[in-house]
């Protein structure tokens, strides 16, 4: 996995964590649920790089 795409993943994360705080300050569902969403959006954006990474380990 390039380290661009690992980056990506990691800023989405962090961006959903935000907007998922601001949900629960502000008291709107809708800014939590985003902000979750993004967060699943990374965790699978890494296990995709990781399955490429373990792909590519077994070819080299």
């Amino acid at each position: 996995m390039s380290i661009e795409d690992r980056a990506k993943a990691a800023a989405k994360n962090v961006e959903g964590k935000a907007q998922e705080a601001l949900g629960n300050v502000t008291g709107d569902p809708e800014d939590k649920a985003e902000g979750k969403a993004k967060q699943a959006e990374s965790e699978v954006r890494h296990g995709v790089e990781d399955v490429k990474d373990n792909v590519k380990k077994a070819i080299d």
